[in-house]
């Protein structure tokens, strides 16, 4: 093995998921949002040499997130946009497993988030909400609520229409 090819361990909270990345117009904002509203904990952060978050990492329940100013730093960060500079769409939405999805989107609406689906109980067995933080990105938080077999799950998707 050269240095480069060395078997290093993978630390645990970056083992077993694909961790999101996501840009944001105000890094430091978004961190106070998402620990008033979601519980977060930030566990690391850069500051950029000039000004703003490079890089950081929130805890929300047991996942991880990383995140940062966007066009902040390096040449290449320029390539990543914020949703609120592309017109407020994004393609992805970040979904967390909560142990109260309900009392979760309460304090999330209080704290500015904008409610897109209120909690509901859905056809594949998890109570779920569906907001957008002020960042612009999707959110889809889940409590589990019942196991559903694969035919319960079509079935009641049909039911659904």
């Amino acid at each position: 093995m050269t240095e480069h090819t060395a078997h290093i361990e993978i630390p645990d909270r970056y083992r077993y998921a694909v961790i999101p990345h996501i840009m944001v117009a105000d890094a430091a904002t978004a961190i106070d949002f998402y620990q008033r509203a979601f519980g977060a904990r930030q566990d690391f952060r850069i500051e950029a040499p000039g000004g703003g978050i490079l890089h950081a990492e929130i805890t929300i329940g047991r996942s991880t997130l990383m995140l940062g100013d966007a066009g902040e730093g390096e040449t290449e960060a320029a390539s990543f946009a914020a949703p609120t500079s592309l017109g407020g769409g994004t393609s992805v939405a970040l979904h967390v497993f909560v142990p109260d999805v309900d009392s979760l989107a309460e304090r999330a609406e209080a704290a500015g988030a904008e409610i897109i689906q209120p909690p509901k109980d859905m056809f594949h067995g998890d109570r779920t909400v569906i907001l957008k933080d002020p960042s612009g990105h999707m959110w889809v938080f889940l409590t589990h609520v019942e196991d559903v077999s694969r035919e319960e799950l079509m079935r009641r998707l049909a039911a659904a229409g």
